[in-house]
């Protein structure tokens, strides 16, 4: 009988890949359809996953508050690493941040005046652990009701306050948008003005980018879980569509882009597997799940 990491022989002599410990998947364009929505198949698949020892971590830009979408799906350890690492969650304990890595509040600032300076046009919001916040000028993207409307300057203020009146919690992550040029331009140009001071990606099909501490990355958060459980990159298999994956895609062992994905993503990667309205994810664990039998 051979263990989890082994790789046992096929009939024909050939070597089977190892089997998985950990699945990482993204979630939008992902994992999820366009409505947002886990189908039946993938439910399905997951849990079985579980069942087989292999653990499903969720790896996504999102923001704690936007995990309901996959909350009901987790399980075992019941922990997601959110907003591009910048926090691993606990979705079995209302989304309890288990581990923070801010972008410090100078590296804000630097970056949002930067930014500015070689972009003009570029609007910000922060997605801080208490809370949302955005300027005037800002697209109103799926803004929730206690967001607070401000200058860059006011919401990474030392003093800085959230709706309710509290202090501000630490900075996940901050938000560039730009209202004509196109992601990847707004990407690079970006990047090059103020790379030295966060690590700059993008997920949405507009130009709306998404800055981490130096540093954090879905790769960097999920590599740290691993090596604190003894998982190795070769023992993870991985699912993403988008830029925001791309550092996690090319750090485990397995990687599958979704026949969705950005060109970036399809460039990296070796697997392909269906869309993310197709089950793509639940295509590739039916079949890992076959292989253990």
């Amino acid at each position: 009988m051979t263990s989890a990491t082994e790789q046992p022989e096929t009939p024909a002599g050939r070597r089977r890949p190892p089997i998985p410990r950990l699945i990482a998947t993204d979630l939008d364009g992902t994992l999820l359809r366009d409505d947002k929505t886990v189908s039946d198949r993938t439910v399905a698949a997951l849990a079985a996953a579980e069942d087989a020892g292999i653990e499903v971590f969720f790896v996504t830009g999102r923001p704690t508050r936007w995990m309901d979408v996959a909350s009901a799906h987790v399980h075992g350890h019941g922990l997601a690493i959110c907003a591009n690492g910048a926090a691993v969650v606990d979705l079995r304990d209302g989304g309890r941040f288990v581990e923070v890595r801010p972008l410090e509040r100078t590296d804000a600032l630097a970056v949002v005046h930067m930014v500015r300076t070689a972009v003009p046009g570029s609007t910000f919001a922060v997605e801080r652990t208490t809370g949302f916040h955005y300027e005037p000028q800002y697209p109103p993207f799926m803004l929730s009701d206690d967001a607070v409307v401000a200058t860059a300057e006011e919401f990474l203020a030392e003093d800085a306050r959230a709706y309710d009146g509290t202090p501000c919690g630490p900075v996940l992550k901050l938000l560039a948008h730009h209202p004509g040029l196109a992601p990847d331009d707004f990407l690079a140009r970006a990047r090059a003005a103020a790379g030295a001071h966060g690590s700059f990606t993008r997920s949405s099909p507009t130009a709306l980018l998404e800055i981490s501490g130096p540093g954090v990355s879905k790769a960097s958060t999920l590599a740290r879980y691993c090596a604190e459980h003894g998982i190795v990159p070769e023992e993870v298999v991985a699912f993403g569509d988008m830029p925001n994956d791309l550092e996690m895609l090319r750090w485990a062992g397995t990687s599958y882009a979704m026949a969705n994905a950005h060109p970036d993503v399809l460039a990296a990667t070796t697997h392909r597997t269906a869309g993310n309205n197709d089950d793509g994810v639940a295509e590739v664990i039916e079949r890992i799940l076959r292989g253990l039998h």
